[in-house]
């Protein structure tokens, strides 16, 4: 498996892989109308080429199929991060993570934060971040809780 940037033609693959984790994954953690609101039936809801080619998105790659994907804003900001449902706990997120920290060091970024869900946050505790603070956002006239959490990175 090799971790890489983000390339047009994986948008269709992320799409469905984000879809399918949160309707099979987060549905531990989130009711069925939450997930359904996460994640829509339409799961072009998002330009996903767009978007991820506009900032450092990487993707696990198993010869051809999308184990996972992590974006990284220029900013510090991890916006989506999603393992594959047939990937979890296969260490595919820490690759990704690992990927995402060093670019984010190469930018001389002193911080990293993101908004994890309830099923992310243990993965990110165990990468180092603390908590900020537990939200609750609204998406589709649905509420979710997410954590607010951020990591400090030191410059070498």
């Amino acid at each position: 498996m090799k971790i890489r940037l983000f390339q047009p033609q994986d948008a269709e693959q992320i799409a469905q892989l984000f879809h399918d984790t949160v309707r099979q994954v987060n549905i531990n953690d989130y009711s069925k109308n939450q997930v359904a609101a996460w994640a829509p039936n339409d799961i072009y809801f998002r330009d996903w080429a767009k978007i991820c080619s506009e900032r450092f998105t990487y993707v696990a790659d198993n010869q051809g199929v999308i184990a996972g994907f992590g974006e990284l804003e220029f900013n510090g900001h991890i916006d989506c991060f999603y393992c594959h449902k047939n990937y979890q706990r296969m260490g595919v997120g820490s690759k990704i993570y690992a990927a995402i920290e060093d670019k984010a060091k190469e930018l001389r970024l002193n911080r990293l934060h993101v908004e994890a869900s309830i099923t992310a946050k243990p993965f990110f505790l165990h990468k180092g971040f603390s908590i900020l603070r537990e939200q609750q956002v609204e998406r589709r006239g649905e509420t979710f809780i997410n954590y607010a959490m951020e990591k400090f990175l030191i410059s070498h």
